[in-house]
């Protein structure tokens, strides 16, 4: 297990969050990574961006946040 990520871990379970959430998170990140070709710890706002606009418009990602306003 990477530092980076025994660090997110351990800052879900602090903040008490559900075995499931973190599962979804660190599966995220994990996606978020391989988009790049990157460890998360090389990617910053620039990439956060891009990969937003990839989940909108390559994978259709706002069917599944209707709610969320995008």
């Amino acid at each position: 297990m990477t530092h980076l990520r025994q660090i997110m871990l351990e800052e879900l379970r602090r903040c008490n969050y559900a075995e499931s959430t973190i599962h979804t998170y660190i599966q995220t990140v994990e996606h978020f990574s391989r988009h790049f070709h990157r460890s998360p710890d090389q990617l910053g706002p620039e990439h956060i961006r891009q990969y937003q606009a990839a989940l909108f418009t390559r994978w259709n990602a706002f069917r599944l946040w209707p709610a969320a306003g995008f």
